[in-house]
């Protein structure tokens, strides 16, 4: 079974990958970009896309990265004390073999 999803990936993979090869072959007229305050140069329309695409995901990346942190403090925290816990338990278990007569 994990074959098969190795496959269907790679087939899905190869799929989109050709599907992005296309695009950028049939979109290669020079388009400026303008930005209001700039005018950027000519550049393809597929190379806009793409620049676009990868500053989208580092700034979605960014904006995960605060609450990433957030939730990996937390579970360290919750980590903690749950081996303070398991030490108490042990603790609380020997001192009840202890106690027995």
């Amino acid at each position: 079974m994990r074959w098969f999803k190795g496959v269907v990936l790679a087939i899905i993979l190869l799929v989109v990958l050709l599907l992005g090869i296309l695009f950028a072959v049939n979109n290669q007229q020079a388009m400026p970009l303008d930005l209001i305050w700039v005018e950027l140069p000519p550049a393809s329309l597929s190379l806009w896309l793409l620049i676009s695409l990868a500053c989208g995901v580092i700034l979605g990346m960014l904006a995960m990265t605060g609450i990433y942190l957030r939730l990996r403090t937390l579970l360290t925290r919750a980590q903690r004390h749950n081996q303070q816990q398991r030490k108490e338990l042990d603790r609380l278990r020997t001192q009840e073999l202890k106690e027995a007569p």
